[in-house]
């Protein structure tokens, strides 16, 4: 993988700050778009543009002398294969490694301004970069035009492509009731307006679903919900399907509470403007924190409503009885799919020709064949060997290695299906593993049973129960440098908010009955082999002996239904408790994969499947 050659065009943006009217000394380029998604279209892909590196979070900052990239341990094998010696890498999560605004003020000049694009960057992240800046006598200041796409000569177009409506087999809610379910929200914090800006919350709301960035089924819109108006900021090309129009009841008289005006998706901030300069000091408009700071800055002081997460947001990650349904189903077909590309693995490694991106492309083609695929949830880290050790690896040709007997193989993928999202990961060998791996993979096994079997109080925090899956590898001197979960979209984002199980300190959720999550403990010994069993759990109320305060208890409930491979195992380490939840969850795969293996007719992964669910003693 040859890093990108970023010399010249920090040259350039490096003059673009210094001939700006007010000339800026530093300049943060953030991954997101105006929406602060985690996932971008190509147009938004400007610290890539600028450094090379293509991992999903990292920060860039530019100063007339320097250039740093922030990433997480996700990233960093990759980061440091894809950018060149102009840049210097900044491990998040290492105690060595200085904050961004610690960084910054000890190598720019006194009195130094710091520039950003203000629909990049959070409000939230603003806030705390320029008090800690204007401590140290800078300033953080707001660039009008986005200094990168200056430089950008090829930048792509903004995408719009056309939308899908869901009906209510998929969404078990009309839009409509959403809207209601909000304005209650609204009018317990006496909020007279809510901002929504986050894109899979606009297209939870209306019951939408669009194609404008690369696996996550969202379009570029913002919304602003009032008392009894409705007001999209949308490109008009997507409002000419008669479909879409309909659903909106935008040529019908809708009744006035349900009227959805369409407005220039250019024309949030000054249309928010305007609301704002209506308002009289006692209403309030509603607006996470996430939003952007172009936004949420609009919007005075008095009259703002700020909380982390938007009542959108939270109600999303409860999943009604009709959604559930319908992940248990692509979980199901995705199971299906992902047997027969075992099978077909199995008898086509030992014959030497099969690699990563062969391994990739055969699990989409599979895929596909299953009913409402509608394509992957993200690129297939299809990894092995050394390869598997880099956490969010991606097989190019320049990387593209031979799966061999000798070998561990990661297979981390998933697949968006019109009744829902996937995501799974299995770790297998085609020959014999070392004790070495066997011993990492049953540690790693072990954490995945033990959070994947926990009972816990409702309304637990996911950050309380990560050392739940790190325990047993903390206890051999082990860990990995990444989150144990996140949750699901329900055909929507693989990776969705507000809950999260991690030891990162993040504003997470509490955990309820509804939300799905994945369970994803791993170890990854660098230069050697990676390690990494992810399943997708459906969170449920637990029957316990007791209710202390009457409270309520949770567990987790599989959706995800595929073999763990039991010749990784070094059986023996596992407790009669983990023999027990192995052998039931195997089970389960036996009882369900299987029956729909029969349906399909699929004989031969059938037997496949019987062989590898086999009990363990």
């Amino acid at each position: 993988m040859s890093p990108k050659v970023t010399t010249e065009l920090l040259k350039q943006l490096r003059q673009v700050m210094k001939h700006l009217s007010e000339p800026i000394q530093a300049l943060i380029v953030p991954s997101g778009d105006n929406h602060q998604s985690e996932y971008i279209a190509s147009c938004d892909c400007r610290r890539e543009f600028i450094s090379g590196f293509d991992g999903s979070a990292g920060t860039a900052i530019v100063t007339e002398e320097h250039a740093a990239m922030w990433t997480d341990g996700r990233y960093f094998l990759q980061a440091a294969q894809q950018m060149d010696k102009n840049w210097t890498l900044m491990k998040l999560g290492l105690k060595s490694t200085p904050t961004q605004e610690d960084w910054l003020i000890n190598v720019l000049p006194e009195g130094s301004k710091v520039g950003v694009d203000p629909f990049i960057i959070a409000f939230d992240q603003w806030k705390v970069l320029s008090k800690a800046l204007k401590n140290a006598g800078h300033d953080l200041v707001p660039v009008k035009a986005n200094l990168v796409d200056m430089i950008w000569k090829d930048q792509p177009c903004r995408p719009c492509k056309p939308l899908l409506v869901m009906d209510l087999s998929y969404t078990g809610m009309s839009w409509q009731e959403k809207i209601v379910q909000q304005r209650a929200k609204m009018a317990e914090r006496k909020a007279s307006w809510l901002v929504i800006t986050a894109l899979d919350e606009v297209a939870w709301l209306f019951n939408l679903r669009g194609s404008d960035i690369i696996y996550n089924p969202v379009f570029f819109a913002f919304a602003i919900i009032g008392i009894n108006t409705i007001r999209l900021f949308i490109n008009e090309k997507h409002m000419e399907e008669p479909a879409v129009r309909r659903h909106l009841q935008l040529d019908s008289n809708a009744t006035p509470d349900f009227s959805v005006q369409v407005l220039p998706y250019e024309s949030v901030l000054s249309e928010l403007r305007t609301i704002c300069s209506n308002l009289n000091s006692k209403e309030k408009v509603w607006i996470s924190s996430k939003a952007s700071h172009a936004l949420s800055e609009t919007i005075p002081k008095m009259l703002r409503l700020e909380t982390v997460y938007t009542p959108v947001c939270i109600a999303k990650s409860m999943k009604n009885p009709i959604e559930i349904e319908g992940m248990r189903q692509a979980h199901i077909k995705d199971a299906v799919a992902l047997c027969e590309l075992f099978v077909w693995l199995e008898k086509e490694v030992p014959k030497g020709n099969i690699t990563e991106l062969d391994a990739s492309d055969k699990a989409e083609k599979l895929r596909s064949q299953q009913a409402k695929f509608m394509g992957l949830s993200f690129c297939t880290i299809s990894s092995s060997g050394p390869n598997s050790a880099i956490i969010h690896y991606r097989p190019i040709p320049s990387t593209n290695r031979t799966l061999s007997l000798n070998e561990i193989f990661l297979l981390d993928s998933g697949a968006q299906y019109r009744d829902g999202t996937t995501d799974v990961t299995r770790t297998v060998h085609f020959g014999t593993p070392t004790e070495f791996e066997k011993e990492c993979f049953t540690y790693v096994l072990k954490g995945h049973i033990c959070l994947g079997s926990a009972v816990f109080p409702s309304g637990t925090k996911g950050h309380l129960i990560d050392s739940f899956a790190r325990a047993t590898l903390w206890e051999h001197g082990l860990d990995y440098l990444h989150g144990t979960g996140h949750g699901v979209g329900s055909f929507l984002n693989v990776h969705e908010g507000p809950c999260g199980i991690s030891y990162k300190t993040f504003a997470d959720e509490p955990l309820e009955a509804g939300m799905i999550l994945s369970d994803e403990p791993g170890y990854y010994e660098d230069g050697s082999f990676g390690i990494r069993i992810e399943s997708i759990f459906l969170l449920v109320p637990a029957q316990t002996k007791y209710r202390f305060l009457n409270r309520e208890s949770l567990r987790f409930q599989a959706l995800t239904l595929v073999p763990i491979q039991i010749k990784m195992v070094n059986v023996k380490q596992l407790t009669e408790k983990e023999r027990d939840w192995l052998n039931h969850y195997h089970q389960l795969c036996r009882e369900v994969i299987g029956a729909e293996l029969k349906k399909q007719g699929k004989m031969e992964t059938l037997q496949w499947l019987m062989k590898e669910t086999e009990p363990i003693s």
